[in-house]
């Protein structure tokens, strides 16, 4: 699903970059991170992405997300190791109540996994999908290519 040509389109400076360490308890009886762990890795980044930096930036943080779809495709084994993995994000379309998410979970020179999910905004008190306000859309076009 998500080819080089499709990574390539979003440079560095609009991915964001969350360090995930590559804990034991990831690590399956093969030796490497077990492929169910790689959606912990996604969320973590997620969180942050969505709510822990734009607290830090003073700006209203994304309220009532849903997941509607994960897409993972497994590129190469990832064994425990000292040194941290990088989760790069970055927002590759924006709909009215919709977006889509496309994700490297990466070092210096290999990645692991490329994935993508589809996100819902969602209204928690009514309980249904809502629109995308101007304040998350601009947050989420600092993600796309477009900047």
């Amino acid at each position: 699903m998500f080819e080089q040509s499709v990574a390539d389109a979003v440079g560095r400076d609009h991915r964001h970059v969350f360090s995930r360490a590559v804990r034991f308890a990831d690590i399956d009886s093969l030796g490497h991170v077990n492929n169910v762990r790689f959606l912990d890795y996604l969320e973590d980044a997620r969180l942050a992405m969505f709510h822990i930096d734009p607290h830090h930036e003073g700006i209203a943080p994304f309220r009532g997300l849903v997941v509607a779809r994960h897409e993972i495709d497994y590129r190469r084994p990832l064994t425990f190791r000292l040194d941290p993995v990088r989760v790069e994000s970055w927002v590759t379309e924006i709909r009215p109540v919709r977006f889509t998410l496309a994700y490297e979970i990466r070092d210096d020179e290999e990645v692991f996994v490329r994935a993508g999910s589809v996100l819902v905004a969602y209204d928690v008190e009514q309980a249904s999908p809502r629109r995308l306000n101007q304040d998350e859309l601009a947050y989420l076009r600092r993600f796309t290519a477009g900047g």
